[in-house]
């Protein structure tokens, strides 16, 4: 429970400032002048305004329901981890961690869909013409916590005190 107090709600605070702070300087995205943005480091960096109502990237955004479809799958992922935390699924410290961010970042995602109707979107990395997708705080705990459940995959689980004792 310390790792989801000190962990997850310092990011998803995190996530909601910043959107916020998009939300109040730039203006809302809009056919005529495009998206507002600010460069940081030009050639390569840029603050931005995205709305995103479909998933990573921006995938599925068009759809008229895409927000109210990915706000369901999104409370169906919460449950689905909350079971699995508790059947202790998750036994290593990797594995708590990547969980944490996980929560962090489906929260502060499924905050905007519900507050807003879309995901707030604001950082923009490219070289060139070659852009990633404008992303977030939410979606880089989200990146991080895949990263790091792929790498669970490759650890040994801790010995439990059953196994300790039988041996």
């Amino acid at each position: 429970m310390r790792l989801f107090l000190f962990l997850s709600l310092p990011l998803y605070v995190l996530d909601q400032i910043t959107k916020i702070l998009i939300l109040k300087n730039f203006e809302a995205p809009n056919e005529l002048t495009g998206t507002d943005h600010v460069t940081v480091i030009p050639g390569f960096f840029d603050l931005v305004r995205v709305h995103n109502t479909g998933i990573a990237f921006g995938r599925f955004n068009e759809g008229a329901t895409s927000n109210i479809i990915f706000t369901c799958v999104t409370l169906v992922a919460l449950v689905i981890i909350a079971l699995l935390w508790q059947k202790n699924a998750f036994p290593t410290l990797l594995g708590k961690l990547a969980i944490a961010l996980l929560v962090s970042g489906i929260l502060g995602n499924l905050t905007d869909r519900l507050w807003h109707g879309y995901v707030v979107d604001f950082l923009h990395f490219y070289v060139g013409e070659h852009a990633w997708p404008s992303f977030n705080v939410a979606d880089s705990c989200i990146c991080v916590a895949a990263a790091f459940l792929f790498l669970t995959a490759f650890q040994k689980e801790p010995p439990s005190e059953e196994k300790d004792i039988e041996a």
